[in-house]
């Protein structure tokens, strides 16, 4: 976005606020449309860490997830956990996956899960 949207930054805000990780977004971004539930970053960093920790290639970076983000000013992202990207009529990952998404990349967005068939 040329300007940020204010109201989306607002959502982000009450989101890190840590007083529910259970509203669903749905945003344009680069071309691609992911749909999830939002997560506080630092929830979102935890558990980034521990999924990077569990596995034998890459426990390395696990660390670089644990560290607590810097919290001066507003939200830049949001962070997306059980989400998935919409390819067609398809989901990606099936399972959902986790998403850092700069506010200021956001063209377009809408309250709630797409749903979508993989069929």
């Amino acid at each position: 976005m040329s300007k940020i949207d204010e109201l989306l930054v607002d959502v982000a805000k009450l989101v890190e606020s840590g007083q529910s990780n259970q509203m669903s977004l749905t945003v344009v971004t680069g071309g691609a449309v992911i749909t999830g539930r939002l997560a506080p970053e630092a929830v979102w960093r935890q558990r980034v860490s521990e999924v990077l920790a569990d596995s034998d290639r890459l426990s390395e970076f696990a660390a670089v997830f644990a560290t607590p983000a810097a919290k001066d000013g507003p939200p830049a992202h949001l962070h997306f956990h059980l989400a998935r990207i919409l390819q067609g009529t398809m989901g990606i990952p099936e399972t959902g996956g986790m998403y850092r998404v700069s506010i200021a990349d956001i063209s377009a967005w809408t309250m709630g899960d797409v749903s979508y068939s993989d069929r």
